[in-house]
């Protein structure tokens, strides 16, 4: 079998991938474009990627492609029409980042919450040496336990982040994006009642039709204006110009993202001028990638292409 990784760099350096090369020949790029996956798959019979496009224009060379594997969840880069018509087959992996993704979530909300960026610059300053007072309350925070933590998709990840949420004494409710979830242990409520009473919002859903662009202006509208929004969804979940826009103006009080609608941000960003930490705090896509979980990921991955290979070996 000849294995190709076109985005090798995506899942980290220090992850071990030692154990593909009992499956087949491997061959690992870095980083890739669009426009160079033809030359590099085109004697592929398996490939890896995560966000590289898989379609008729990046396939046509293609001719003994067998398997397509997509180191994330999430498969908006594959043509699924397409692989079936020409009978390749594609795996995903799931389940391997929920602890990573939710222990980020609290990470954020309580640097927001807590205004840890506001109160680290007070000490280092110097200010705290000079002071007369063995505290400082210049940024006062509220305690988590009173509050209530609206939660968009309650799957795998945000219902770890409600069970987190409710050991530290928030009430919980959540949206159904698709409208069909319905869960014992937490309060099920309409989108329009979440934002209105939520303390904390936080978006651990899809991207899809539904989703796309439900966190607009009306939405950030409708929140309590001491409202904290965390999005490690996906970005084009959130309208940015709108969250930007209610950020400057005192709609809401903070927000955390981990996703943006264009990875790596651009320059003409609407967050790139927001240099405020304690109202916006923007991580570069790392909530999914701690050590372990990307480990994980890549066992996974391992598993279901030996699996893959062996099934092919015995028709």
């Amino acid at each position: 079998m000849e294995i190709v990784f076109l985005e090798r760099n995506s899942v980290g350096d220090d992850v071990d991938l030692s154990a593909f090369e009992k499956l087949g020949n491997v061959r690992m790029y870095s980083l890739s474009k669009p426009e160079e996956i033809e030359d590099k798959i085109d004697e592929a019979d398996i490939v890896v990627v995560n966000k590289m496009p898989m379609n008729e224009i990046t396939l046509k060379r293609a001719k003994q492609l067998k398997l397509v594997c997509v180191t994330a969840t999430g498969t908006n880069n594959l043509d699924k029409a397409y692989l079936e018509k020409r009978n390749i087959a594609w795996r995903n992996a799931e389940g391997y980042s929920t602890q990573s993704v939710a222990q980020h979530t609290f990470a954020m909300l309580f640097y927001l919450l807590e205004k840890l960026d506001y109160y680290d610059k007070y000490v280092k300053s110097g200010a705290y040496i000079n002071s007369d007072l063995f505290t400082h309350m210049g940024k006062p925070f509220a305690q988590l336990s009173k509050m209530t933590w609206g939660i968009i998709g309650l799957g795998q990840i945000g219902r770890r982040v409600a069970e987190l949420a409710s050991a530290f004494g928030c009430k919980v409710i959540y949206y159904s994006t698709r409208g069909n979830h319905d869960d014992a242990e937490y309060m099920r409520v309409s989108f329009e009642e979440l934002l209105r009473k939520s303390d904390i919002v936080s978006v651990h859903a899809p991207l899809n039709e539904k989703t796309q662009g439900l966190m607009n202006a009306k939405a950030f509208e409708a929140m309590k204006k001491n409202a904290i929004f965390i999005n490690v969804g996906r970005g084009p979940i959130v309208v940015e110009e709108d969250l930007a826009n209610a950020l400057k103006q005192d709609e809401i009080a903070a927000a955390g993202l981990d996703v943006l609608c264009k990875e790596p941000m651009h320059r003409e960003s609407p967050f790139a001028k927001l240099k405020d930490s304690t109202r916006l705090l923007i991580t570069p896509h790392i909530a999914w990638a701690a050590g372990d979980a990307r480990d994980r990921l890549m066992q996974i991955i391992h598993d279901e292409m030996k699996e893959y290979i062996e099934s092919s070996l015995d028709e």
